[in-house]
């Protein structure tokens, strides 16, 4: 997919350079409408003068806090209580990083170990 960015040079929608980032999945399969709709909402809300260049702030004004506010809009908007940015960590990011962590501890520890790890080929997989 594309994976909007906000920086000190405004927002980005990048197709690449983001394999090795952590998806945290926020629409439950139940919410297929917001689904949909999604794409829009984002590019609709990214067009906000909030998010031009010169407002950037490294501390108080950078990426976590555009993808905030686009969650609590959506949030908003469904009658929602929208969340601060201790409850967003502690509900969605830190659980995706615990798992991160687990599985490159265990990568580490695989190829410290002389173990390799890969990947089935299509016509392999029908023989498991």
């Amino acid at each position: 997919g594309v994976v909007y960015n906000y920086n000190e040079e405004g927002i980005h929608r990048a197709e690449t350079g983001w394999e090795q980032c952590i998806s945290i999945p926020l629409v439950q399969p139940d919410m297929f409408g917001l689904l949909q709709q999604w794409d829009k909402l984002l590019e609709e809300f990214s067009v906000g003068e909030a998010w031009l260049p010169h407002r950037y702030e490294e501390h108080d004004h950078n990426c976590y806090t555009y993808a905030l506010a686009f969650i609590n809009s959506v949030l908003t908007a469904q009658g929602k209580q929208q969340m601060n940015k201790s409850e967003f960590t502690e509900k969605f990011v830190l659980p995706q990083t615990k798992k991160a962590s687990k599985y490159i501890t265990l990568h580490q520890e695989l190829t410290a170990n002389d173990f390799y790890i890969v990947p089935l080929l299509p016509d392999q997989e029908e023989q498991c």
